[in-house]
């Protein structure tokens, strides 16, 4: 199994390497092999979020996430993306953002590549921020049998009856950063707020569209327009829904094509620390897309590979210690809209977290799990601490 699912990590990561020995000689490949191991480290509870998802695809459909996704990760995210910001941002055009690229300016000297791109450093946070924290806040908030932090994860639940209240939580979130971090004194600065607000909205629009048309498609949403529809119907159909996303059925059709959108989207928003933090080891695009596209290959060879052999179900703590590393790396992401915070912390955060919630699970499994959630709950809360 570990050759068949790994293994075509493993030949990109030899072609990736020899790539930048040609193109950069042997500081190209010391440069893509640093920047690999960046993003496999920045996007370890990455690959355990993309589990919880992917579990629920056929094999169709997680075959496409190992091909047309990794196009869209590698040549989409780490190559077009920064170049369309740069373009953006700087209202120049493609084909001058490509020139910028190819010059490997210093992003400490005004008017590089680099230095665009990490002027839309707040815009793209704000994004990637508030989609992050929107998927953290619907699972904190979503009432479940199984808790791992319960002294927390129960009392969460039980106000997360209030109808939106994840959206209005994360818009009250989104307004204190855009007027407390997005706030200069610069005048040419001053309309860094308004784009802060903008971006962020638009992160919360995109999260729940693309997650709103995935849940309609699965639950049968065109079924459900009766305007007097009967309680009992209605309990029936949410226990139904329950029950399908507990035993993890494959879904299809509509319902499979937005998932997986959902998937891209949200590897998306995790990678964002990545492209951005790769420009404090290199400025050359090239190096920078090779480097993470190797990494980005592995983070999704670890995914299929947590859905094969089952990981999720046999720790099952390890989805909770996934979105807490999510919730974290929300609050970062919008911490870095001011502040410079460095990646081996991002890193350290989330394998921290992952780290914890794997201990708690092996401990939970050795007691015989069962309905001991309270033990399970305090030895989460030490191994958490002590993490």
């Amino acid at each position: 199994m570990f050759l068949r699912t790994f293994g075509a990590s493993i030949v990109i990561a030899i072609v990736g390497l020899v790539l930048g020995w040609i193109y950069g000689g042997g500081t190209g490949l010391a440069l893509t092999a640093i920047l690999a191991v960046l993003e496999v480290s920045l996007s370890f509870d990455n690959a355990v979020v993309n589990a919880t998802v992917l579990v629920r695809m056929s094999p169709f459909w997680q075959k496409l996430f190992l091909t047309l996704g990794v196009a869209i990760a590698v040549f989409g995210m780490r190559l077009v993306f920064p170049l369309a910001i740069v373009s953006i941002s700087a209202k120049r055009s493609p084909i001058d953002a490509v020139r910028l690229a190819l010059e490997k300016g210093d992003p400490d000297k005004a008017g590089t590549y680099g230095y665009l791109l990490h002027q839309a450093h707040p815009a793209i946070a704000a994004f990637g921020g508030m989609f992050l924290l929107m998927l953290f806040l619907d699972f904190v908030f979503e009432e479940r049998e199984l808790t791992w932090l319960s002294w927390i994860e129960r009392p969460l639940a039980r106000i997360g009856k209030l109808d939106q209240l994840s959206v209005v939580i994360a818009l009250a979130v989104l307004a204190v950063s855009a007027y407390t971090l997005g706030e200069s004194a610069d005048t040419s600065q001053r309309d860094r707020t308004s784009t802060i607000l903008v971006a962020g909205v638009l992160g919360l629009a995109t999260y729940l569209l693309v997650n709103g048309l995935g849940e309609f498609f699965d639950e049968g949403g065109d079924d459900a327009g009766s305007d007097e529809a009967d309680p009992d119907a209605v309990a029936e159909a949410q226990a139904e829904a329950a029950a399908k996303r507990k035993t993890r059925q494959h879904v299809v059709g509509r319902a499979a094509f937005f998932l997986f959108l959902y998937l891209e989207v949200l590897d998306a928003s995790f990678s964002f620390d990545g492209v951005i933090g790769a420009f404090a080891i290199t400025s050359d695009p090239i190096i920078i897309a090779i480097g993470l596209g190797v990494g980005a290959m592995f983070i999704r060879s670890l995914t299929v590979f947590l859905v094969r052999k089952g990981t999720l179900s046999e720790y099952e703590y390890l989805e909770h210690g996934a979105l807490w590393a999510i919730g974290a790396l929300a609050i970062i992401l919008l911490i870095t809209i001011e502040y410079e915070v460095p990646e081996v912390v991002t890193g350290l955060v989330g394998v921290a977290f992952i780290g914890a919630a794997l201990v708690s699970s092996i401990v939970r499994n050795r007691r015989g799990g069962g309905d001991d959630d309270a033990a399970a709950t305090i030895e989460g809360g030490r191994t958490a601490a002590a993490v």
